[in-house]
């Protein structure tokens, strides 16, 4: 009888000296390299939202509980208390695995060798050591109730076991709730969302996205606006030069848009619209003459959306152009939102998404964008993750009040940005929480949003060539290209992006489908009368 109690105590001394020692060397780990472990915490993709105060939280009750196992008089209490905490770990862990959008790189510290799964087993031991060890001893102390403490006690610890799972899990949920749709800027990066594939040398840096289709890539040139250059995906290359129905016409500022079956010659200061099908590159005049704007996108083969200056107040505006007999102007001048001049704080980048039959407005030097359907009725405004809710720009006013220019560097929140059916896409200028300065010298952000879901989902750097940065990205269903320098560099997108792009595709109903097909139809054939 005595040697199975001393062996109930040495196996108590034993599991808490191993606690001892996980809790001093993981504590340790954590707080010679703090600010790495705040980092690693806010990436993680479950507690991103409480990482400032769950990374002090575990530093300081590592070294308590640690301290507490050293003294008889506490250290039962303090083997509770691991028991608690390792079983949380254990479900941090758990929920990992299963039901994560992506596994963080490890742990660090002495699991770091390990793989997450290792890393549950090697939980589930010391959490069934410490269960194990408070049994042995809370059934020695209660001898003379013994039957009854036996029952009740394992499964107290079971039910202990239980809750501190939960809490993690509530932890969880209320994390998700807040990252996706109450963002405190703190950005999320899944391992590999895109592979890089190829790198092809263009030669010079005057090239530009005009836009991409069929398996193909078209870049429009500068230098030379009446030719294009496009690239299938097996990077081969023909040049191609596109023609209009006049003899001469007096361009200002050329810039060709491809959206298969058409492509369009467009010019906001003569202005001026032409439009043809790819099967010949022959562009004609849309008549009647569109107002004057600073950028354009075309919504179908005789509609553009567009940015222009208010002949009212001289601010910039959105409105949507149709050409043809029935041609109009629709003008939404209350998109657009004033906050210092009208003109620079307003300033953004156009986009058009197909799949939603939308126009996507982002403002460059504030969190925000806009969504709103081909006659310009809003739909909603959005935010970025950034905290930057007003334009940090001042303005100088030159030649008696008549021009504006800008006084001193603006802070550009949003550089550059793509969309991809639901998805927005968008170079971000601003690090958030929890981010490596290394990161940010060496590559630019990309933060991924669902414009149906109105909500962040992620983020992932792409890295520069030399002191070289990007200049531009497209995003297709399947690439991600992007401009560096005089670069061309491909990237494939890999399974998480795919899914997110799949995930509303696959929602569609078959009518919708079939329509879908008809339209394509009816503009296939369109393209070949021509």
């Amino acid at each position: 009888m005595r040697v199975y109690k001393n062996a109930r105590k040495v196996f108590l001394e034993i599991v808490c000296l191993l606690y001892v020692f996980l809790l001093v060397y993981a504590a340790m780990n954590k707080g010679l390299d703090f600010e790495n472990f705040k980092v690693e915490l806010g990436q993680s993709p479950l507690l991103s939202a409480f990482a400032g105060w769950i990374s002090w939280a575990v530093l300081i009750i590592e070294f308590l509980i640690a301290i507490l196992l050293l003294f008889p008089s506490t250290r039962i209490k303090a083997l509770y208390a691991g028991f608690c905490l390792m079983s949380m770990f254990t479900a941090y862990i758990f929920i990992m695995l299963n039901y994560s959008s992506f596994l963080p790189c490890s742990c660090g510290g002495i699991l770091e060798k390990m793989s997450w799964q290792e890393h549950l087993i090697f939980n589930l031991v010391f959490v069934v050591m410490a269960g194990l060890a408070l049994w042995l001893n809370h059934s020695q102390s209660r001898s003379g109730r013994k039957v009854k403490r036996l029952v009740s006690y394992p499964v107290r610890l079971v039910l202990t076991f239980f809750l501190s799972c939960i809490a993690v899990i509530i932890l969880f949920l209320s994390s998700e709730e807040i990252i996706h749709h109450q963002n405190p800027f703190i950005r999320r990066y899944p391992h590999h969302p895109i592979t890089l594939t190829h790198t092809l040398d263009l030669k010079y840096n005057s090239y530009y996205f005009a836009g991409a289709g069929d398996g193909k890539l078209y870049l429009g040139n500068y230098t030379v606006p009446m030719y294009l250059l496009s690239i299938n995906d097996k990077l081969q290359q023909q040049k191609i030069r596109a023609t209009f129905n006049r003899d001469s016409f007096s361009f200002k500022s050329i810039r060709m848009i491809v959206r298969p079956p058409f492509f369009y010659i467009i010019d906001g200061i003569v202005p001026a619209v032409f439009s043809g099908c790819i099967t010949d590159w022959e562009a004609k005049l849309q008549e009647p003459k569109p107002p004057y704007f600073t950028t354009a996108v075309p919504v179908d083969s005789n509609t553009i959306a567009f940015r222009g200056i208010s002949n009212s107040s001289g601010n910039n505006i959105l409105g949507v152009f149709k050409t043809g007999t029935q041609s109009t102007t629709l003008m939404a001048p209350k998109l657009l939102q004033k906050q210092i001049d009208g003109i620079f704080d307003t300033d953004g980048m156009l986009h058009y998404s197909e799949e939603m039959k939308r126009i996507i407005y982002l403002y460059s030097y504030r969190n925000e964008y806009i969504v709103a359907d081909k006659n310009g009725l809003l739909d909603y405004r959005g935010n970025t993750i950034d905290t930057i809710s007003r334009a940090q720009i001042k303005v100088a006013h030159l030649k008696e009040k008549k021009e504006q220019t800008m006084a001193t560097p603006a802070l550009t929140v949003n550089s550059n940005s793509s969309v991809c059916g639901h998805l927005l896409f968008i170079n971000s200028n601003v690090p958030g929480r929890f981010e490596s300065k290394k990161v940010w010298k060496k590559a630019s952000i990309i933060d991924v949003y669902d414009l149906n879901q109105k909500s962040y989902l992620f983020s992932f750097p792409i890295y520069g060539i030399g002191n070289k940065k990007l200049q531009n990205f497209l995003v297709t269903s399947t690439h991600l290209y992007v401009l560096i320098d005089n670069k061309l560099v491909v990237y494939q997108l890999n399974n998480k992006l795919k899914n997110e792009m799949k995930r509303v595709a696959e929602k569609k109903s078959d009518t919708h489908n079939d329509i879908l097909g008809q339209v394509s139809g009816i503009r296939s054939n369109t393209c070949r009368k021509k």
